[in-house]
């Protein structure tokens, strides 16, 4: 594709009238807040498709992460496609595709077609978030109006991401699973609908030709990546499949820089990484989606699973983490312009590392006095951390490299929020099975060996024990899971307490400019 001198919209000098600048970020926030659902919203089906699609432990795992996986390897890609393409077609592209998937994925008759529907709804992803970022960083000028914006843009990732199991909880009590999917198509159509006439195009002003050798090095190095860390959990850390993945990994991502340092026109810049606020935005919010995930995939199976409440129920105990987050998001794109990246980040990340550590600390005996503190500092830490880096690293960049810039946070909160979930997730399960071991009941071992496979299971067998046994084993089961958070949760608070001392370390400080973002000394 020959070289574009004529961008398709404006440059960022050409301003927006301030009413059609906040109806175009309440199009895209919208939109994602339909994308950040549907990352949760299946915590509280899975055990409905084992019931409906004879699903299997295995199987649920992919309908999970075949989404994570596209998404996460066809992000940087996506977000260049934006640049040189223009951001409103590739972000209209991304929501059309994503709710079609959705539509066949309510009415998947088979475990096969709904993952493979959960895939191309992760492609649709990959090609949604790099763009709403980069149009936002497009259509606001810098300064406190773009970090107030993007502060919302974050309060509607947050939020979706929140409110996912709360959603799927209702839907799942009033009508078949197939609902969860099925929300997202008028929404979908309304959004394509207002994007088309209100969401102005842009691209960037001097995007060069497509990458097609840096696009396919950095699509196997992310997804080699993100393959271990699925699989790591189930297949072990230092299996041989899990090692190689992540050697291969590894020297696909070497490959990929190495490539990108020579190429004409690079897919991703290495050059963009030399900003210190990008670089520090990205492994910043890398950890707090760690945190965040991996806390909601915990959270919500202690709330059905040990304090015992439905699916509808539990959603609504999570909702105080998003209202927390709907407020500390906009909040934080207030207080960034006087405090400070620096400032802002470090708090966020030590409301998560309080949150974790609440949880960590929860005994078997306790209500959800205690879980609603972990709640609240979860939401308001997620609010602070993915507002502040976001608007960091969109204002570090130049137009040209607005999309794949914002990819790369994509791609960090995508790989976070895998890593999250398999190593909490991993240190849980490997102290609930060892405290099924240590029963001094006798059961018979074959129960005891489907028990360990989780605590829903063990509770589903506990049923099947006659008299006071199955009340013993239930209430063995809870205790297990219970001693199992601790490791987990103090990993997710260790993870963000150290990313807390990254911020006060790494970031930039507040007279760097007014959003703590160094100044400009790209010459692009």
């Amino acid at each position: 594709m020959p070289s574009v001198t004529q961008p398709v919209a404006a440059s960022p000098r050409t301003v927006d009238p301030p009413v059609r600048r906040w109806l175009t970020l309440a199009v895209v926030s919208v939109s994602l807040l339909v994308v950040g659902l549907d990352t949760t919203v299946l915590n509280v089906a899975l055990p409905t498709f084992v019931g409906e699609l004879g699903a299997s432990t295995s199987q649920l795992q992919w309908i999970v992460d075949s989404y994570a996986l596209m998404s996460g390897s066809l992000v940087l890609f996506c977000g260049s496609l934006a640049d040189r393409l223009g951001r409103k077609w590739i972000f209209m592209s991304g929501l059309a595709l994503f709710t079609a998937a959705s539509v066949v994925a309510a009415y998947a008759g088979s475990v096969t077609a709904l993952i493979l529907a959960r895939g191309v709804m992760g492609v649709g992803e990959a090609l949604i978030m790099p763009a709403t970022l980069a149009v936002i960083g497009n259509v606001f000028p810098r300064g406190a109006e773009r970090t107030k914006a993007i502060g919302i843009w974050s309060a509607a990732v947050g939020v979706g991401t929140v409110i996912g199991p709360m959603v799927g909880g209702w839907l799942l009590s009033h009508y078949w699973w197939g609902s969860v999917f099925l929300i997202n198509l008028p929404i979908g159509i309304a959004g394509l609908t207002a994007a088309a006439l209100l969401v102005r195009d842009s691209r960037a002003p001097e995007s060069g030709r497509l990458d097609p050798a840096g696009a396919l090095l950095s699509v196997l190095a992310v997804a080699s990546v993100l393959w271990a860390v699925i699989e790591g959990p189930d297949r072990g850390w230092r299996s041989p499949a899990v090692l190689a993945a992540f050697a291969a990994g590894v020297l696909l991502l070497t490959a990929f820089v190495a490539w990108q340092r020579r190429a004409a026109s690079p897919m991703l810049p290495v050059r963009i990484f030399r900003h210190r606020a990008l670089a520090s935005g990205d492994l910043l919010v890398l950890l707090g989606a760690f945190a965040l995930i991996g806390t909601l995939f915990v959270a919500v199976q202690h709330f059905q699973f040990v304090l015992g409440y439905s699916a509808g129920q539990t959603g609504i105990r999570l909702g105080p983490a998003a209202l927390a987050l709907l407020v500390a998001g906009p909040l934080a794109g207030v207080l960034a312009p006087r405090l400070g990246m620096r400032t802002v980040s470090a708090a966020g990340l030590a409301l998560l590392s309080g949150s974790a550590a609440v949880l960590a600390t929860t005994g078997p005996a306790e209500g959800y006095g205690r879980a609603l503190v972990s709640m609240l500092l979860l939401g308001a830490g997620a609010g602070f951390v993915i507002t502040v880096t976001s608007d960091a690293i969109v204002g570090s960049l130049p137009e040209k490299d607005l999309g794949v810039g914002s990819a790369t946070n994509s791609a960090a909160i995508q790989l976070g929020a895998a890593t999250g979930v398999a190593v909490m997730g991993s240190l849980l399960s490997d102290r609930y099975r060892s405290g099924l071991d240590d029963l001094s009941a006798p059961v018979p071992e074959n129960l005891l060996e489907s028990a360990k496979e989780s605590v829903g299971t063990a509770l589903a067998l506990a049923e099947r024990i006659p008299g006071e046994a199955g009340t013993s084993f239930a209430d063995a089961a809870r205790r297990a899971f219970v001693d199992g958070m601790g490791p987990a949760m103090f990993a997710g608070a260790g993870v963000t307490a150290a990313g807390m001392l990254l911020a006060l370390v790494l970031t930039p400080s507040r007279n760097a400019d007014a959003t703590g973002i160094p100044p400009q000394k790209d010459s692009s």
